[in-house]
């Protein structure tokens, strides 16, 4: 065995991904600080050929060195909008078919491993790094999905919880189609 250079990894150029079928999934950030987070958002949602990300309220935008940091470049491929309301935008996604999945701990959250997915368009939706995702947001979401945990930590960074989720969420679909 031997660890592959990038050459051999026969990703796809700018133009090839721009016009690939994109997975149904949309990322939001709402209010999001950390533009390393912002960057890696953009590098998974490459990573899994998410449709969309949005960015919104005080979550900053491209370009901006900290996020091209650790977007590599994700930044030119991924679509990407600013919307200022959270609320607003989630209303109009409500309408244009999407299922609004908040990620957050709730009263009545799903964990992530009992969470079954169904093949529906889904923005999936995180929040501030402190105060995490708003209760308006809570409240219009079709599910709330929380990451069991068994530490002293109360959350995980934005950056891996979205990993995780989308990652979890492509394996339970792939797994059903099989």
């Amino acid at each position: 065995m031997k660890k592959l250079k990038n050459e051999e990894l026969n990703r796809l150029t700018v133009e090839e991904y721009k016009v690939l079928q994109k997975t149904p999934i949309i990322i939001v950030l709402d209010d999001v600080r950390s533009l390393n987070n912002v960057g890696s958002a953009f590098r998974t949602s490459d990573a899994f050929a998410l449709e969309k990300i949005y960015l919104c309220g005080i979550t900053g935008i491209p370009p901006h060195r900290e996020i091209n940091k650790t977007a590599l470049g994700a930044t030119e491929t991924v679509d990407w909008e600013y919307n200022e309301d959270v609320i607003e935008l989630t209303n109009s996604l409500k309408r244009s078919g999407y299922k609004i999945i908040a990620v957050e701990q709730a009263d009545e959250s799903c964990f992530l491993d009992n969470f079954m997915p169904d093949n529906s368009k889904m923005a999936l939706i995180f929040g501030n790094e402190v105060t995490g995702v708003k209760d308006g947001i809570i409240e219009l979401a079709d599910e709330v999905v929380e990451i069991r945990q068994y530490g002293t930590k109360h959350s995980l960074n934005i950056s891996v919880s979205i990993g995780i989720v989308v990652w979890d969420i492509l394996a339970k679909r792939k797994i059903k189609k099989d």
